[in-house]
């Protein structure tokens, strides 16, 4: 009955995206994302790229990125094979909307930071020792504007955050790092609670010196800090700044480890996708559950 329900919606209406089928399903995701890939004259095309996620609750840490579930309901499409120039269409669109709200995010990023330093007294002295990098989702043109609770204040924001971390050399001063953060809270506060933005920032402030034993790679945390420094991309500030802290990531040896990382998660995510299509549609916990049903992704930052 289910798998009729869900031809003929398609066939009346369309390729959909999974959240956009689930809505009219009225179905669970695991149940419904079960019953289409089960379905062998259903296609589902996803988008984007996997990059790796680092998660305290997954042994080993590494998972890939987005979720299972979040890669259904967002950067999938759904129809029959009948359907397939659809799909194609629908998912070309839906490729070019992710690289739209990527950018969009990715600049509005960058006028926050200069709107930030524009207000310091001091920028003119610490332009040259002080860089801002972007990490997270925006730098695999994978950022997603559906709405979301922020973790501290449940106000719902749009989408992915943005992850920014101010990155300066040792010759800083601590006052002038402490007016920075105090800075770029105050822009947090008010993006996050403007109508008109409704974005959250997730930054950190640090210095050379504070990263240095972070590339040791030895502890869950200095393992995330390490990930978002390699793939950190130059957002607004000093390039000398950001090519030396490249160079400090380069010579640790990092690249080699998150590689090897990403190699495992990636399997686990093969081993978890085959083992999910045939567990309880009403699963929970258990193996690989914690890959579908994963929780809020704000503790990698560090």
């Amino acid at each position: 009955m289910t798998t009729q329900m869900i031809k003929s919606l398609l066939s009346v209406q369309g390729p959909q995206s999974g959240a956009g089928l689930l809505q009219q399903m009225h179905m669970e995701p695991l149940p419904l994302w079960q019953t289409l890939r089960a379905m062998p004259d259903i296609l589902l095309r996803r988008v984007g790229h996997r990059y790796l996620r680092l998660d305290s609750a997954v042994e080993g840490y590494a998972r890939l990125s987005p979720s299972i579930r979040r890669e259904f309901l967002t950067y999938t499409v759904v129809g029959t094979r009948s359907q397939e120039n659809e799909i194609e269409q629908n998912a070309r669109a839906l490729e070019n909307e992710i690289r739209r709200v990527s950018t969009e995010k990715r600049e509005l990023a960058a006028e926050v930071m200069s709107a930030v330093c524009a207000r310091i007294p001091a920028w003119e002295t610490l332009q040259e020792h002080l860089c801002f990098i972007i990490a997270g989702d925006i730098t695999y043109e994978m950022a997603h504007a559906v709405p979301r609770p922020e973790s501290s204040t449940g106000k719902i924001v749009r989408g992915s955050d943005l992850d920014l971390i101010a990155i300066a050399d040792d010759s800083v001063a601590e006052d002038d790092l402490k007016t920075l953060d105090e800075a770029i809270f105050a822009k947090k506060h008010y993006l996050l609670m403007h109508p008109a933005y409704q974005e959250e920032i997730d930054y950190l402030v640090k210095t050379f010196a504070m990263i240095r034993p972070q590339l040791a790679f030895d502890s869950f945390k200095h393992m995330i800090a390490s990930k978002i420094l390699h793939e950190g991309q130059w957002l607004y500030g000093s390039k000398v700044v950001f090519q030396q802290l490249k160079e400090m990531v380069e010579a640790s040896g990092v690249a080699e480890k998150i590689r090897l990382l990403e190699e495992t998660a990636s399997r686990e995510r093969n081993d978890a996708e085959s083992a999910l299509l045939q567990v309880d549609a009403d699963c929970r916990s258990g193996p690989y559950c914690n890959l579908f049903f994963t929780r809020e992704e704000g503790d990698e930052i560090y």
